[in-house]
């Protein structure tokens, strides 16, 4: 039998920390703390207040060059309580999140996506009233 098994956190490799610093943190990350590896590289590790663990990290390798996404990552989600609240406090922050959309139909959840100063997609979600935290097996009948 296997133990405890949980998703701890996501970690993206990021270019410019001050810049990928301010983007998380006007989204509604704090910074818990960083650990300096040397050479200019660094681990940051950030969380959303009502969160009791780190739930992103960002690693800072200067030597490595430009982040490249590739084709292989699309995106990471996070759930907000009012969204058309949270896009206009973005915009404020000098953020761009993309206009609210609803693609499941008008009882489904509310969508706005942004990127991050390296093209990470972020999709921003704000589920209808009653539905859980995140998708369940419920979401597919």
């Amino acid at each position: 039998m296997v133990g405890l098994v949980k998703t701890l956190h996501t970690a993206y490799r990021v270019s410019d920390l001050s810049a990928s610093l301010h983007f998380y943190t006007a989204l509604g990350y704090t910074q818990v703390g960083r650990v300096d590896l040397g050479g200019g590289a660094s681990l940051t590790v950030l969380k959303f207040p009502e969160e009791e663990v780190v739930t992103l990290e960002l690693v800072h390798r200067p030597d490595d060059g430009p982040v490249d996404i590739g084709t292989g990552f699309s995106h990471l989600v996070v759930q907000v309580d009012d969204l058309a609240g949270t896009v206009d406090r973005l915009l404020r922050a000098g953020l761009w999140p993309g206009p609210v959309d609803q693609p499941a139909g008008p009882y489904g959840p509310q969508t706005s996506w942004l990127s991050d100063p390296d093209g990470y997609r972020i999709e921003l979600v704000q589920w209808p009233p009653g539905h859980p935290a995140g998708i369940t097996a419920a979401d597919f009948g």
